[in-house]
């Protein structure tokens, strides 16, 4: 799609002041799309918002005030990015899982088909695979998530299948694996509260931030399972980096647009690293030694995620360009040492 043609599109972002979603608002906006974010800042930050969108402050549980946004907006498609996402609070607080990622997703349907809104891209995750049997994993493959994330995550794409089939909404679903790392600006990088993702909580641990005498005050780093039939014990994850992953939303989109096919695709590197590898190439990226405690393995973890991306690469003619481990680090790196100046 061309800079001009993308300027007639109008796009609605959920979820476009957290980590992904403002990534992609950036990338939109630079590619001349017109932006609408809709986040309710219980885990997003205004100030990742790119200033050449438009803000709506709002809960997607708020139908009346979904519609209200639609029918003003008159959005050509939504990028879905709102939702809960830590895995071990899903096996605590299923219900706020439920309602989130499912509840308040089918609101979102709701509000694009009385407005007439016919596309979605969303974001959806690895989780839904569960423990796969087959490794690198195909679309293909069979869905059976082990963690309550992973099963709204699930509930939410049959959704998307049911308002296809009785409503016509089309929709690209984007399976990615582990996000991580930063934009090159230094302007966004990852900050969740609580954070539970692995490669900010490495750099924090690098930084001193669970010393004794730290104004963090958190925990010790952890590694949550050293006894997986892996070759050093620890779970294995497929590292992709946030910029690459973006990108492919934007492919999505446009394929979307100009295709109107549904279809699901995985977004990776095709490559596996251990708990143990990521803090060793930490290690290298800050020159630090990382301060860590072996810990019981936590529940709906599979020990080995890597994907297949060859459709995405073959249909949407993505290709992932930040691909080396230390590359992503040390971009993460770069903003979260800016954000402690």
């Amino acid at each position: 799609m061309s800079l001009n043609e993308a300027s007639k599109k109008a796009v609605l972002v959920t979820g476009g002041a957290g980590y992904i979603g403002s990534h992609a608002v950036k990338v939109l906006c630079d590619s001349g799309f017109t932006v609408t974010v809709v986040d309710n800042l219980s885990a997003g930050h205004l100030a990742a918002v790119d200033v050449r969108a438009r803000f709506e402050e709002m809960d997607l549980g708020d139908l009346a005030g979904l519609c209200d946004v639609m029918e003003r907006g008159r959005f050509d498609a939504v990028m879905h990015f709102a939702g809960s996402i830590e895995v071990g609070l899903s096996m605590k607080e299923p219900d706020l899982f439920f309602r989130n990622n499912v509840v308040c997703g089918q609101n979102l349907l709701e509000a694009m088909r009385r407005a007439g809104c016919g596309n979605i891209v969303f974001s959806s995750t690895a989780a839904v695979y569960g423990s796969p049997k087959q490794v690198p994993i195909p679309e293909t493959a069979r869905l059976f998530p082990t963690n309550y994330y992973g099963v709204t995550k699930m509930l939410f794409e049959e959704l998307l299948k049911s308002y296809e089939v009785f409503y016509g909404i089309n929709y690209i679903a984007l399976r990615y694996f582990n996000a991580a790392g930063a934009d090159s600006s230094g302007n966004l990088g990852e900050a969740h509260d609580p954070e539970t993702h692995l490669i900010p909580l490495v750099l924090r641990a690098a930084a001193g931030g669970f010393a004794a005498d730290s104004p963090a005050k958190t925990a010790p780093l952890k590694i949550f399972g050293t006894d997986y039939d892996t070759p050093d014990g620890t779970c294995i994850r497929d590292y992709i980096h946030v910029t690459d992953l973006v990108k492919a939303h934007v492919l999505a989109l446009d394929y979307l647009l100009r295709n109107g096919k549904s279809d699901v695709f995985n977004l990776a590197n095709g490559k596996g690293f251990s708990v143990r590898e990521v803090i060793s190439a930490a290690e290298k990226v800050t020159g630090k030694k990382i301060p860590y405690k072996d810990a019981a393995r936590r529940e709906g973890d599979p020990p080995v995620l890597i994907a297949d991306c060859s459709k995405a690469k073959k249909v949407l003619g993505w290709e992932p360009v930040h691909s080396s481990l230390e590359e992503i680090i040390a971009s993460a790196h770069k903003w979260h040492s800016s954000q402690n100046r």
